[in-house]
């Protein structure tokens, strides 16, 4: 048996606020002298990272990782699950590639997986004092408990106390929880120790006769309400509210368009930060508008969404937008689109072989591989952000070259050329490459230049000082909201290891 202490969040539903709550809890036990580590054994996400030993693993356990201030290691989300249709993921296991599978074949293969599960939360459990363990969905899905591996499946494997909760916000929070509660077999309800009602808006004293109803039919203790928290942690793909920001209020108007398949949106938080860059997600012509900049993020499915661009308008009047001078950014599989040709005639990519055309805003040309790099990055960007040091890292199966006349992006720390650009047009492979700050101003500046406007001097924003605000924040909110006695006692612990200074 494992000697780390654990502790458990599951929710009623997808978006109950697990993935903040256990960055709450990974940043309050840190502070409390505790080494934590973040684990959730099976993660269904396009927002993915690659780690300092190139293997691929879900950003959630990466930000709650960063909250407890230690590594993102792949033992930390050991089963990635990133969906390339509406009944099919790939599979990535402790970081690498097993292949594509339609939902029923996973189903029936996952309760394989419980060894590399166990193996990397045992490891994990001997480096670290606390795991906070992160379920998935709802623990009450009765089609699919016999083969649970994340949620109370996995609560048993690993002895588990639980924290249940619950999303206000939504409405319904105590059917919600009452409901999951009865659905749940006596020894899986005996795991739950507490109930969180997260995301209240309002007088607590008016919601406290409802607990006092709820605690007395489900004999459960309700350990908090933690309220609405105004705090900017990063998001779970299609869920996350910022992609419903339809509205740029800022000097600057920064486009992103929101593909069927977008992964790793997490590229422009630091974007939004800036006093001079307004961003939205946009969907349609109507919407795109005419904005100062354009950007086509990730995808999961290159091909499927190129296709969704050009039956939706969207290609054509990028197309025009760039004629007529507005910048154009694509980050991976964005770059790609904006190409000449996409190669995809070994049917990687999209299931079935074919070549299609691409933007033509840049002379490039991409073949689809069953090969996937998975690696970071450090670069010097060229013009026209020459000098800006990123950091970076770049998952993506294809291999791109440049056809023609056009210039690299960046250039790699071993001197290897990275991206294109050509005029107003630009492409990269490298997620995160505004974390830094550098890039994000020198973008700013060109922006404001092609506008007229004066560029507002201000320090470039770091994505990491940043974060370390925000996971204080949120960890202040939550350890005010919950009973932390409660939780501690629920996983035999007495409190804090040592006072906070």
């Amino acid at each position: 048996m494992s000697s780390a202490k654990c502790i458990m969040v599951q929710g009623t539903m997808s978006g109950a606020g697990k993935s903040v709550l256990c960055a709450a809890l990974c940043r309050i036990f840190a502070q409390d002298g505790y080494k934590t580590a973040p684990f959730k054994s099976q993660n269904m996400a396009l927002n993915s990272f690659v780690t300092r030993d190139g293997l691929e693993m879900g950003r959630a356990q990466v930000v709650q990782a960063q909250a407890a201030g230690v590594e993102p290691d792949v033992r930390m989300n050991p089963i990635l699950l990133k969906p390339s249709s509406d009944i099919g993921s790939q599979v990535i296991v402790n970081g690498e590639v097993r292949g594509n599978m339609p939902a029923k074949e996973y189903f029936r293969h996952k309760r394989a997986l419980i060894p590399d599960i166990l193996q990397a939360y045992n490891s994990l459990a001997e480096e670290f004092d606390i795991i906070v363990i992160e379920g998935a969905g709802s623990p009450a899905e009765i089609n699919l408990k016999a083969d649970d591996i994340v949620n109370m499946g996995l609560a048993k494997l690993v002895d588990a106390p639980v924290l249940l909760a619950g999303d206000i916000d939504r409405g319904g929070v105590f059917a919600q929880l009452y409901g999951t509660v009865e659905l749940l077999e006596p020894e899986e309800r005996a795991r739950i120790q507490g109930l969180v009602i997260n995301k209240f808006r309002g007088d607590v004293e008016i919601l406290r006769p409802g607990l006092s109803m709820l605690e007395e039919k489900i004999h459960l203790p309700v350990v908090g309400v933690v309220p609405y928290l105004k705090v900017d942690i990063e998001d779970e793909d299609s869920l996350s509210d910022r992609l419903q920001q339809k509205n740029a209020v800022k000097p600057l108007d920064v486009a992103i368009l929101r593909l069927p398949h977008i992964s790793n949106f997490t590229d422009f938080m630091p974007l939004e930060q800036h006093p001079l860059l307004g961003v939205r997600y946009v969907q349609t012509t109507r919407e795109l508008g005419a904005p100062d900049l354009v950007i086509l993020p990730g995808t999961k499915n290159t091909v499927d969404d190129l296709l969704w661009l050009r039956q939706s308008g969207l290609e054509a009047a990028v197309q025009k937008l760039a004629a007529g001078g507005t910048p154009v950014l694509g980050v991976c599989g964005g770059y790609q689109m904006l190409g000449k040709t996409l190669d995809d005639s070994t049917g990687t990519e999209s299931g079935h072989p074919q070549t299609l055309r691409g933007l033509g805003l840049l002379p490039t040309r991409t073949v689809f591989t069953n090969e996937k790099r998975r690696t970071q990055s450090t670069a010097t960007t060229a013009a026209p952000f020459a000098g800006a040091e990123l950091t970076g890292y770049e998952i993506h199966t294809g291999r791109t070259s440049i056809q023609e006349q056009g210039a690299p992006f960046c250039t790699l720390a071993d001197g290897t050329p990275e991206g294109c650009v050509q005029g107003n047009v630009f492409g990269t492979y490298l997620h995160g490459l505004f974390d830094s700050g550098e890039l994000t101003e020198r973008l700013a500046e060109l922006l404001c230049r092609r506008k007229g406007i004066a560029m507002e001097s201000a320090a470039p924003i770091t994505m990491q000082a940043y974060r370390e605000q925000q996971f204080d924040l949120l960890a202040d909110g939550v350890r005010q909201a919950l009973d932390m006695s409660a939780v501690y006692a629920a996983m035999g612990l007495t409190g804090p290891k040592e006072e906070r200074t």
